[in-house]
């Protein structure tokens, strides 16, 4: 079991269901514009962000910080990194086969595959974008959530349940050295 985190989220039980009940409709219809992101209109950036918000989703409901820790670091690099060789794989897959980058006719002519341009650019929509839009809008999200731990405002002159420890009533002004580098150390 993890250490617990102090963050902001508040369990509430209308959240947490309405999120249980409505994530699977989410993911599959981000998953069916997936599989549609070459023969009609949405394609696959709009099926891999809505796969990307339906992680945010379940973050909002259940908390970031176990989300965070049920969908790794290495899962969410293995995704981009994933689509991203998908991608220049096919592309280079193309040239090597005497075209150009990413010209999926090469597939059908020198290899033979029937309606080889089709195959390529599912390839490119399923296995590149897909993967590559989903693992950037969790990892910015989850990086943006990282980026203001409690315990840093605190230390800053921050608390979250008593504002300002200087007395002033407004947002701290110290502005000493620890504020540059968000004195974490």
């Amino acid at each position: 079991m993890a250490d617990p985190v102090d963050d902001t989220y508040t369990e509430s039980q209308v959240i947490m269901t309405a999120v249980k009940i409505i994530a699977p409709f989410t993911l599959t219809y981000g998953l069916f514009m997936t599989f549609h992101g070459a023969d009609t209109p949405g394609g696959s950036f709009q099926g891999g962000a809505i796969i990307g918000v339906t992680i945010l989703m379940l973050a909002f409901a259940f908390g970031i910080e176990p989300t965070r820790q049920w969908l790794k670091n290495s899962v969410l690099v293995g995704l981009v990194a994933g689509g991203v060789a998908v991608f220049v794989g096919v592309g280079l897959a193309a040239i090597a086969l005497g075209g150009n980058f990413l010209q999926y006719d090469r597939f059908e002519t020198v290899l033979g595959i029937p309606d080889g341009t089709k195959w390529g650019m599912e390839a490119i929509e399923i296995g590149g974008i897909a993967l590559i839009v989903a693992g950037v809008v969790v990892t910015l999200f989850f990086a943006t959530a990282a980026g203001f731990p409690p315990k840093l405002r605190e230390h800053n002159g921050h608390s979250r349940r008593n504002g300002p420890s200087d007395g002033s009533g407004g947002v701290a002004t110290d502005a000493g050295p620890d504020s540059v580098d968000g004195g974490d150390d």
